[in-house]
Parts: structure tokens; C-alpha cells; sequence
């Protein structure tokens, strides 16, 4: 990517960052100014070939503007880690832009607000995949190019990918990590999900990867809700220090 297009990236995203914080008619920007969070836009390679798309920030990410810094993305990083990746070779971000009240799933009139901005953002970065943690993102987005006819339950398409029509991208749909967090057992199959997204770092789109299948599975009977709180392995990292929010 040259320099000229970096700055085009970089101006791009900046535009729907600046807009986000004074948008005052957003559904969670009065939630968000009384707790005086930040809306959570994204974070990583501007020309990434993945992008990690979550449901909403939690109070962590609100609190500091950077996505998936808690517990979660503990665990995302160490996911990341078993493919050789970090997080400043990947773009993440979250198809709600701000935390709903106590963690809650997103509203409808949430997704609607919110969701166009994801969109411009798959548009200016331009992944070869986007990869779905949890099933808002993977209904919407699944939906939104023309998938919506093989969107199944999480439990039952995991681990899977798909083509979009008419563009060399993927979808690939994956657990939430948090599900790790509450059923331990859940790790192994997170991992071995994760390892899917091996076939998208090489120079180009794998299209032979589609010539076979539509779909490769690493699916199980697992169920969608985890239950119990579980302590993982994790290794320490440190949250960055309150911040201007980042994208």
C-alpha cells in the first residue's frame, strides 16, 4: 500500500471516528456521555487482511476506546498468537460502536444506527477475510452479502467459511471468545476454529480454497450458551491508560 493510500485509509476511518463522538443522536450516546465512555471504533492495520468483527464493546473497551482489552481479548490474543499473528497485523473493531447498559445484547435500533458504519469500514480497509465473534455480527453480516441462506445457529456453522459472491472476501464464523471464559472445555474448539484463518495470510486470495467447497467446516454439536464462569491460562497484559478513542 503507498503512502498516498495510507493517508486516504487513515483520513477515512478518522472521518467516522470524529463523527461517532459527537453524534449525539446515536441510541447509546447519552449512556455514553453520563459514564463518560468512549464509542469504540477499531484497532489495527489499516490494510489488514483480517478483520475480527465482535457484537458491542464492554466496560473495559468503553472505558479506554480500544476493542476487545478485556478478558476476552485476553484470549483473542492468545488465539491470534497460535497463528502467528498480533494484533497490529489484523483490524478489530465491533458492529456496535458503543456499550450497551450492563452488556446487554444490541437492539435492533442499535444494529440499524451502528451497522453502516461497520460497513464503511470492511470498505475502506478491504479484508480478504472478516472473521465473526458471535452470532449478531455473523447474522448481519451473513445477511448483508447475500449468505443469509446458509445462516444457521453459531453451535452448528462455527468454524466455517464463506464466500462472498462477486468479491475475492470471506466470511468466517467463529465463537466469541468470552465463550472460553465461561466453558473451559470450549477452548480446544475455539483454537482449532481459529486455525482456519491460516489460508487467508498468503499474498493472495485462496480461491482454490472455494473450488472444492463452498464451506469448510470444523463444526460440533457444541450449544450456543456456555454457563459457569471458568478461569483460563492467560498471560498478563496490561490495559492502555484512559484514551482518545482509536480506530
Amino acid at each position: 500500500m503507498t503512502e498516498a493510500e495510507k493517508e486516504l485509509r487513515y483520513n477515512a476511518l478518522k472521518t467516522i471516528r470524529d463523527g461517532l463522538v459527537k453524534a449525539s443522536n446515536a441510541p447509546l450516546f447519552k449512556y455514553r456521555t453520563e459514564n463518560k465512555y468512549f464509542p469504540v471504533i477499531g484497532e489495527g492495520a489499516h490494510d489488514a487482511k483480517i478483520m475480527f468483527v465482535g457484537e458491542a464493546p464492554g466496560e473495559t473497551e468503553a472505558k479506554t476506546g480500544r476493542p476487545f482489552c478485556g478478558a476476552a481479548g485476553k484470549f483473542l490474543d492468545v488465539m491470534l498468537d497460535s497463528i502467528g499473528m498480533d494484533r497490529t497485523t489484523v483490524y478489530i473493531t465491533n458492529l456496535v460502536k458503543d456499550r450497551p447498559p450492563g452488556n446487554r445484547d444490541p437492539l435492533p435500533e442499535e444494529i440499524a444506527y451502528y451497522s453502516p458504519l461497520l460497513l464503511e469500514q470492511i470498505e475502506i480497509i478491504k479484508p480478504r477475510s472478516i472473521v465473526t465473534l458471535g452470532r449478531y455480527s455473523m447474522a448481519f453480516l451473513m445477511n448483508h452479502f447475500g449468505l443469509g441462506n446458509q445462516l444457521q445457529s453459531i453451535s452448528k456453522i462455527h468454524g466455517q467459511v464463506f464466500h462472498v459472491k462477486d468479491r475475492d472476501m470471506a466470511i468466517v464464523t467463529l465463537y466469541h471468545p468470552a465463550v472460553a471464559l465461561y466453558n473451559g472445555g470450549m477452548r480446544e474448539t475455539l483454537l482449532k476454529d481459529f486455525a482456519v484463518l491460516k489460508q487467508f495470510l498468503g499474498d493472495e486470495f485462496p480461491e482454490e480454497l472455494f473450488e472444492k467447497s463452498s464451506v469448510v467446516s470444523a463444526q460440533s454439536d457444541d450449544e450456543d450458551a456456555p454457563s459457569g464462569p471458568v478461569a483460563l491460562d492467560l498471560p498478563k497484559k496490561e490495559l492502555l491508560p484512559e484514551q482518545t478513542t482509536l480506530f
